[in-house]
C-alpha cells in the first residue's frame, strides 16, 4: 500500500504542474493529429501498391520512413512537453508556443532518437513475429528493459544539451542509480490511466448492450472522446514525471514548489553497490 500511495502523490504532484500550465494538454492533441496525417500520407500510396504478390523495394522504404516520421512526430512532441515542464519546475511560464520552440532546438537529437526508437522497435517486433512462446516473452522482456534504460533520455538531452549517444549513456547511468520501484511508479501511472478509463468503457457496453442504435452511438462516441482525454492528460502527466524523475536522480531533488524529493526517496530506491 505504501508503494501505491507513494505512486499517487507523485502523480498528484505532476498533476498540480499541470494545473498550471493547462494549455499544455494541447501538445498532445497536436502530436496525434500529426501522427494521423502522416499515417495517412504514407498509407494512402501504399494502398495503391496492394495486390502485389510480393512486398516490393518501394513498399519497403515507404514503410521504413512511415515508422521514422511516426517516431519522429511521437519524439517531438514529448520533447516540447519535457521541455515545458522542465521550464515549469525551474520557475518559468511555458506556453505551448515556447514549448515547440525548445523542441525545434533539439531537432538533430530528436530526428537521431527517432531513427534509432523506430529500427529497435522494428527489430523486436520482427524477432517477437517469429519467436515461440518463450521467445515472444523473453523478447518482450528485453523491449520492457530498453524503454525503462532509455526513460531519461529525452529529459537528459533536453536540460544537458547533449548528443543522443551521451544521453543514452547518461540515461542509463541515472537509470542505475534510482531503480527497481521507478518501475512500479511508472506501471503505476499506467494503472491509473486504466483505471480512469473504465467509467468510458462501461459507458460503451451498457450503451451497445441497451438494444438502441441512437444511444449505442452516443455513448460510443462519450467513450472515444474519454479515453481520448484520458490518453491525453495521461501523456502530459508522464512527460511532466519524467521531467522530475530525471532531476531527482541527476542531483537528488527536483527543482520547484510541486513535487516533494521524500515521495521520491521513498519510491525510487537507490541501488546498492
Amino acid at each position: 500500500m505504501g508503494r501505491i500511495a507513494t505512486t499517487l502523490e507523485l502523480a498528484k504532484a505532476s498533476w498540480s504542474v499541470l494545473k498550471a500550465d493547462k494549455e499544455l494538454v494541447v501538445l498532445p492533441i497536436m502530436s496525434g493529429v500529426a501522427s494521423i496525417i502522416v499515417a495517412l500520407t504514407f498509407l494512402v500510396p501504399l494502398g495503391f501498391l496492394e495486390g502485389t504478390e510480393s512486398i516490393s523495394t518501394v513498399e519497403y522504404i515507404l514503410l521504413a520512413a512511415l515508422y521514422l516520421a511516426m517516431a519522429f512526430v511521437t519524439i517531438f512532441f514529448n520533447t516540447a512537453l519535457v521541455y515545458a515542464a522542465n521550464e515549469r519546475l525551474s520557475g518559468g511560464d511555458p506556453t505551448v508556443g515556447s514549448a515547440i520552440s525548445g523542441a525545434a532546438k533539439h531537432l538533430p537529437q530528436i530526428f537521431v532518437w527517432s531513427a534509432i526508437s523506430a529500427t529497435v522497435s522494428v527489430i523486436l517486433k520482427s524477432l517477437q513475429e517469429r519467436a515461440g512462446f518463450i521467445g515472444q516473452i523473453v523478447i518482450g522482456i528485453v523491449g520492457l528493459a530498453w524503454t525503462l534504460v532509455t526513460f531519461l533520455v529525452i529529459p537528459v538531452f533536453v536540460v544537458e544539451n547533449v548528443g543522443v549517444r551521451d544521453a543514452l549513456s547518461r540515461s542509463a547511468s541515472l537509470f542505475k542509480r534510482t531503480w527497481g520501484e521507478n518501475v512500479a511508479a511508472q506501471v503505476g501511472f499506467g494503472l491509473l490511466g486504466f483505471l480512469a478509463a473504465i467509467p468510458f468503457i462501461l459507458v460503451a457496453v451498457l450503451a451497445v448492450g441497451s438494444g438502441s442504435g441512437a444511444f449505442a452511438a452516443i455513448g460510443i462516441v462519450v467513450a472515444v472522446v474519454g479515453i481520448v482525454a484520458v490518453s491525453v492528460i495521461l501523456s502530459a502527466l508522464n512527460a511532466i514525471f519524467q521531467t522530475a524523475l530525471y532531476h531527482y536522480a541527476s542531483s537528488g531533488s527536483v527543482p520547484g514548489q510541486y513535487f516533494d524529493d521524500a515521495n521520491f526517496a521513498h519510491a525510487f530506491v537507490p541501488r546498492r553497490r
